[in-house]
């Protein structure tokens, strides 16, 4: 992974990430895509499927196929500043990003799987999701879909050429229900656990951007799937805005509650911060920090 040293003056991108996990006989696990090799941004990397909003995400007819309105949505995201169509918008942004990305629809009980392969049909045909969702009367369901973390891309970003500010939501994979990459944006689906990701990262088999490698590290702290969606039930998503500096010609990124960051209160559990050394990102104290 290259490191980015330019300083990105355009304001952040509004996106949306979403955390897909399941119950395994390993333990929790969670599903990484593969960034296309020629992808512009995070190429090669494992990532969360995700992308940013899109202006016909806030299509009214679009928002009317929610099962939550924008007003519930709203409160859900806990952003007052934002409006609540907008709000609401990045729900219909994870949840599509979801589908394109690893064709799972979000959101859906087992007793009401839909037919998945008529969405992608019509979708292929040239529908957009508004009329693809209309003409086969379904809803974009999204009790399920948890707020998690908000991160903020810093203007002297460390791994991209853009900003954004994404905000993470987290979720079971519904049942009946398959993840496969797309072959286009992605071309590689994993399910393993936040430590296998961990270790597997610092074998040097898998890269990872840090909103990556600090939400795995909060993930280990859980054992199944019910744990981490209790706490995101139980708390106000967490805004992480990483303050990048220089030390001993290091670039070094560190995060809310670290003793050189401007938010005292700790945003995760644990590194407070991240070294780029040996063309990654390291915690001081290596793996174990990570594992830990």
């Amino acid at each position: 992974m290259e490191l980015n040293t330019e300083i990105i003056t355009t304001p952040p991108l509004d996106s949306a990430s979403v955390v897909l996990l399941r119950d395994h006989a390993e333990g929790l696990q969670v599903l990484l895509l593969k960034r296309h090799q020629a992808s512009n941004v995070l190429g090669g990397a494992y990532v969360f499927p995700g992308g940013k909003l899109d202006a016909a995400d806030h299509s009214p007819a679009l928002l009317a196929r929610l099962s939550q309105d924008t007003a519930t949505l709203h409160q859900r995201l806990a952003e007052p500043e934002l409006p609540a169509e907008r709000a609401a918008a990045l729900f219909v942004a994870a949840i599509r990003e979801a589908f394109e990305e690893c064709r799972v629809l979000l959101g859906q009980a087992h007793s009401e799987t839909p037919d998945l392969q008529a969405l992608q049909n019509a979708l292929t045909q040239g529908q957009s999701w508004s009329e693809a969702f209309q003409h086969l009367s379904l809803q974009l369901r999204t009790e399920a879909l948890v707020p998690w973390t908000r991160w903020i891309t810093p203007r002297q970003a460390s791994v991209t050429h853009k900003r954004f500010d994404t905000r993470f939501f987290i979720t079971r994979v519904p049942d009946g229900q398959t993840a496969a990459h797309d072959n286009h944006e992605t071309t590689e689906t994993l399910w393993i656990t936040p430590r296998q990701a961990l270790i597997r990262y610092w074998d040097r088999q898998i890269e990872l951007a840090p909103p990556q490698i600090m939400s795995l590290v909060h993930l280990t702290r859980h054992a199944h799937t019910e744990s981490v969606l209790a706490e995101a039930q139980s708390r106000r998503p967490p805004v992480i805005e990483p303050e990048p500096f220089d030390q001993d010609g290091i670039r070094t990124i560190c995060y809310p509650g670290d003793p050189r960051h401007s938010v005292t209160q700790v945003a995760f559990p644990g590194p407070s911060r991240l070294m780029y050394k040996n063309k990654r990102f390291e915690p001081e104290l290596g793996l174990a920090a990570l594992l830990d």
